[in-house]
């Protein structure tokens, strides 16, 4: 079939445009950026597109020429700069559906999130129920297939949380979190190619649920397992310090990053995602796999350990060198002021010292914001290499 795939660089995308290639598919990869995935999957299209603007059938429409089924694998933890979980889960979501009524595309397999009919905590369960319910309302052959928390080889949100945490040599508890029956990446991948098959059957929902009712510390020790490490001490920690923590995910968030660690994740594991994995394997045969087998189809190996140890330094790295310039700026503005004036002087500045400290003190802090917004980040490190190296440059020839 020629197939479309929303998502398609994500966990979940990326390993369905994989398999369905795998089995024959002529595959569609949608996603906002798809340079570097065009490179490393050169067998299937590729097509930048940004969902969230697509608010109508029209405006799809011209995207599913020639497709004969499509298959939503994105998704948005919580809203941040220039991001809508409505915009995406719903109102993106009932577009497509209508333009796929209309132009005639009969398959739409969407992969949601499990737990949607007992409890929505949070806009990101709010709005996929709502984005399930418009899809079912169409004329199509919709499939909708909510997984609980998916892990695969690939380190990406959760699992790449996971990996992180078991490298802690003390674990923290959040209390009061609910069961994660894990599911594996490649039976959710070989779930949406069974709902492909021609003779699969449709308007059916299902719960892609792991065998196993696991805590979140559970999880956590099971990757540290698989890492080759041995069990950690753990410390329980209080409701105001995690939620401090996940207060400072927010706000990382706000500055368009996208940390695991935010208000959203902390509702949703308290809410838990459990359930029955009966009806999916009655009806495609595919026997759910445990975390530990799961794992250990993969051994952990040292790129594996190596970045489960620097995860969680990069947003301290990142912090640090963010809050060095900013500080070094407003220093040199401030208390500092006069003592730059008199080595710019010594350097032969002349007239100009005043000048040229204010411009490289507001340099310094702006080095600093830069470094904190995710979209200059990269611009921002290399300016702040480069005003260092021409420092230092300008101290020696001086």
């Amino acid at each position: 079939m020629r197939v479309g795939v929303l998502g398609a660089t994500g966990l979940i995308g990326s390993a369905v445009v994989a398999h369905l290639l795998s089995e024959g598919h002529e595959v569609l990869g949608w996603a906002r950026s798809t340079e570097a995935a065009a490179r490393g999957q050169s067998a299937a299209r590729w097509r930048a597109l940004d969902m969230s603007r697509l608010s109508t059938a029209d405006a799809w429409r011209p995207h599913l020429a020639g497709l004969d089924a499509v298959v939503n694998c994105a998704g948005l933890l919580q809203d941040a700069p220039g991001e809508r979980v409505e915009a995406v889960h719903t109102t993106a979501i009932a577009a497509l559906a209508q333009a796929c009524e209309e132009s005639g595309v009969r398959r739409f397999i969407q992969v949601s999130a499990i737990g949607l009919d007992t409890e929505t905590p949070t806009a990101f369960s709010r709005t996929k129920r709502v984005g399930d319910a418009a899809l079912m309302a169409r004329d199509v052959e919709w499939v909708v297939l909510r997984p609980s928390v998916v892990v695969g080889r690939q380190a990406y949100g959760g699992s790449a949380l996971f990996r992180a945490l078991a490298t802690l040599p003390v674990l923290p508890v959040v209390k009061d979190t609910g069961p994660l029956d894990i599911v594996a990446l490649d039976d959710v991948a070989a779930t949406v190619a069974f709902f492909l098959r021609p003779d699969a059957p449709c308007r059916v929902v299902l719960d892609l649920a792991g065998p196993e009712h696991l805590s979140f510390l559970d999880v956590v020790q099971a990757y540290r397992a698989w890492l080759g490490w041995p069990q950690a001490r753990t410390v329980a920690i209080s409701a105001s310090f995690g939620g401090l923590l996940f207060r400072l995910g927010d706000a990382a968030g706000l500055l368009g990053w996208r940390p695991p660690v935010r208000s959203t994740i902390l509702k949703e594991i308290r809410r838990g995602a459990a359930g029955d994995p009966g009806p999916w394997q009655a009806m495609t045969g595919i026997v759910p796999q445990s975390l530990a087998t799961t794992l250990s189809a993969e051994p952990a190996g040292v790129q594996e350990r190596w970045f489960a140890v620097l995860y969680l330094l990069k947003p301290v790295v990142l912090a640090t060198l963010s809050l060095f310039w900013i500080i070094t700026g407003l220093i040199a503005l401030g208390p500092a002021f006069s003592a730059g004036l008199a080595i710019l002087q010594d350097a032969g500045a002349g007239p100009l010292e005043a000048p040229v400290g204010i411009v490289a003190a507001l340099a310094d802090v702006a080095i600093g914001v830069g470094i904190a917004w995710r979209r200059t980040s990269r611009l921002a490190l290399w300016a702040g290499i480069a005003l260092f190296s021409g420092v230092v440059f300008f101290q020696l020839v001086n």
